[in-house]
């Protein structure tokens, strides 16, 4: 077989962050007693909410911010949309949102079946997650998954980030794998995709969001899927 090592990256690919997360600011909303502060629209609060966590990310990425400030300055901003300054409840609501949301356990269509079909065929699974180490490895635990994986780099383990090569080259020395036998599957084009073609090894789109295949400076992936089901044509 051309591949041996399988990398996959996590939230967004085979764990479902939007849903995970959405159950979770449901029951901290009603936790902190938002709507009596002032929040009175949840769906507006999780919009709000789900679009600085990303810009955020972004920045996180870039280096531009550290780990303690994403994890509170998503609230903060969510909560400000709603004329709340509070920074006290930001921080209290950061530190409840890391301890509630590992523990949620819903996973996109055919995820344990296809890493069951996986790892029968004797491929060698791994992650590489942009995500804090504890948590990331709580997700796993909690869903039933790190079982399935032989090592899991995290960009705070790594001290890199994807798109950047060096995680990648932490994730060669760490499972010994090489380039050429190596093949990442991810959702994300800037990060997921464009990491990989640094790093030289193939790509697979996983494209949870729409019906045509994406591009990233020009290049189309090895492969595009649109279900984790369709890994059994590939492999």
């Amino acid at each position: 077989m051309k591949y041996k090592h399988l990398f996959f990256d996590l939230d967004h690919t085979i764990w479902d962050f939007e849903a995970n997360s959405r159950t979770t600011l449901v029951e901290l909303y009603e936790e902190m007693k938002l709507k009596e502060r002032g929040v009175d629209d949840f769906d507006l609060f999780h919009k709000n909410y789900l679009a600085h966590n990303e810009r955020l990310w972004e920045r996180y990425r870039k280096g531009f911010v550290k780990q303690e400030e994403l994890r509170v300055k998503r609230m903060w901003l969510s909560l400000l949309d709603f004329k709340i300054a509070d920074e006290p409840l930001a921080k209290k609501m950061g530190d409840r949102f890391l301890e509630m949301l590992p523990t949620r356990t819903i996973l996109f269509p055919y995820t344990i079946e296809i890493l069951d079909y996986l790892t029968d065929k004797s491929y060698e699974l791994h992650l590489i997650t942009n995500g804090f180490e504890h948590t990331q490895h709580s997700k796993l635990k909690h869903s039933g998954l790190s079982s399935y994986f032989k090592q899991v780099i995290t960009s705070e383990g790594s001290n890199s980030l994807k798109p950047k090569k060096e995680i990648f080259d932490f994730a060669f020395q760490k499972t010994g794998a090489t380039p050429d036998e190596s093949i990442m599957i991810g959702d994300t084009m800037e990060v997921d995709i464009l990491g990989a073609i640094n790093a030289g090894i193939d790509q697979i789109h996983v494209n949870h969001l729409t019906n045509e295949p994406l591009s990233i400076n020009g290049k189309l992936p090895t492969h595009t899927i649109y279900s984790l089901k369709e890994l059994e044509r590939i492999f």
